[in-house]
């Protein structure tokens, strides 16, 4: 790159000035492919020792760090002189090597930002790794306290967040519930569940699950009816047919058959249809609403059907709920900023998001669990630690979540199960009587508890804490 910069001096603008003979470009074109050529073997040389590292025998040392600065600054080259396609092709072909040295070494935006633009070359696990150094930028030294009741959840979270100045959202947040003495990561992750659940709740109106899968869900047109509505979206390009299949199957059917009707049906009115969506409930009564000028009097036809369909799916699912998502959009703006929500979702792929957000999707394994858990005081041959994984193994999947949730303020894992989580799980020997319940210390995934004298009094223990009632501050010491 010192050659580059010493051929092609860098103005003022940030921009290069190209300065030299056609032979020194044609020199740098040489040495440029001379390097990419010697940078395959290399790279295939890693894949081999990734290889030989999933069958545990070693591992590649940190000094391939030095490889991804070396391609960045290729890539640089290629751009100037028109030749990305060729740099592109060659880490197509190395695209093993090229993930490993992007999760293992880059720190920064700037160690990957010039990969973005190049999906083919990533997956998932880059993908995701991107997403979370940009998240990782935006914290800084500011810190935002709040202190919640319980029983005003929402409103009070609400008054914190909306009133706060946007700068300390992209900070550290402390949080503690009133009237309790927990405090600590493990109760924010807590709040940030109960917040998300309230926003979410179906009683309150302000967002419509999907009907063919209850996970995703879409601003509700029909908010208004709580007078806050656009404050709470602020606190949490077209659309075509297929985008909607999952939104609204429903819609998705109807406009379909239209579009394939004879043309000769549609022609002849047997549909009935005008350039209006007379479906729109509001507050219990259904409006009639125009989808362009004289709607009412514009008939649906084979020629205009496109239209007709084009227009009703952006009212359904643009125009109808644009006011709640500018608000949702602004209210995520704020606590990022401007180059990383554009880089973020430029390097994302809606399946990706999709993974981040619900993990693993599968059944908690217990397995899995027993395998990321130490121990303080027991010996995993105790009797307690038989008892206590044997219960665990009969729980239904929601005693499970709910035993999780109260022993680390996480309902859902992440993508890779226990391993992916920041820390192992523990299990610690407490001094207090058999009467007493499990507590827990969610900020470092520790649950204690006594040793109970039978298995019997150890499962009725453990009933009391998986009820959905109980909070992960519950029995805290």
């Amino acid at each position: 790159m010192c050659l580059v910069r010493k051929l092609l001096p860098l103005k003022e603008d940030g921009t290069y000035e190209a300065v030299c003979d056609e032979e020194s470009i044609e020199c740098l074109h040489l040495i440029l492919y001379d390097l990419l050529d010697k940078m395959e073997p290399c790279l295939r040389k890693l894949e081999d020792q990734l290889a030989l590292q999933e069958k545990g025998k070693g591992k590649p040392t940190s000094w391939w760090s030095r490889y991804l600065v070396v391609l960045k600054e290729l890539n640089s080259i290629s751009k100037l002189f028109n030749n990305s396609e060729v740099f592109w092709e060659k880490m197509r072909e190395r695209k093993v090597s090229l993930r490993y040295l992007i999760v293992t070494f880059a720190k920064s935006p700037n160690d990957y930002l010039w990969v973005i633009e190049h999906k083919e070359v990533t997956n998932f696990k880059v993908r995701r790794h991107f997403a979370m150094v940009m998240l990782q930028k935006v914290r800084d030294k500011n810190e935002h306290e709040m202190l919640i009741d319980r029983s005003q959840l929402l409103e009070e979270s609400f008054e914190y967040i909306g009133d706060a100045d946007p700068t300390l959202l992209q900070g550290v947040l402390y949080m503690e519930f009133k009237h309790e003495e927990a405090t600590g990561p493990g109760v924010l992750r807590e709040w940030f569940y109960l917040v998300c659940r309230e926003i979410f709740n179906a009683l309150n109106a302000l967002f419509v699950a999907c009907p063919n899968d209850r996970r995703r869900l879409l601003p509700n047109p029909a908010s208004k009816v709580d007078p806050m509505h656009l404050e709470y979206f602020y606190f949490s390009e077209e659309i075509s047919l297929e985008d909607i299949r999952d939104a609204d199957p429903i819609l998705y059917n109807s406009c379909k058959q239209i579009l394939d009707m004879d043309p000769e049906m549609v022609d002849q009115d047997t549909l009935s249809l005008t350039f209006v969506c007379d479906d729109v409930e509001e507050l219990g009564s259904n409006n009639v609403v125009e989808l362009c000028p004289n709607g009412k009097d514009t008939v649906v036809t084979s020629k205009n059907r496109k239209e007709y369909v084009n227009l009703l799916i952006q009212y359904r699912l643009v125009t109808s709920i644009a006011q709640q998502t500018a608000h949702f959009s602004t209210g995520f703006a704020d606590i990022t900023t401007l180059s990383t929500k554009t880089s973020l979702f430029r390097s994302l792929d809606l399946e990706d998001l999709d993974q981040m957000l619900d993990g693993s999707g599968s059944a908690i394994s217990v397995e899995d669990w027993k395998a990321h858990t130490d121990y303080n005081g027991y010996e995993e041959s105790d009797p307690q630690i038989s008892w206590f994984w044997e219960i665990v193994g009969s729980m239904s999947a929601k005693q499970k979540k709910m035993l999780l949730f109260f022993w680390t303020s996480i309902k859902y894992l992440p993508l890779d199960g226990f391993g992916g989580l920041d820390s192992r799980l523990s299990i610690y020997r407490s001094s207090k009587s058999c009467d007493h319940l499990p507590s827990a210390q969610t900020c470092f995934y520790i649950m204690r508890f006594p040793p109970y004298c039978s298995r019997d009094v150890m499962q009725d223990r453990l009933r009391v804490i998986t009820q959905d009632h109980v909070g992960c501050s519950f029995g805290t010491w």
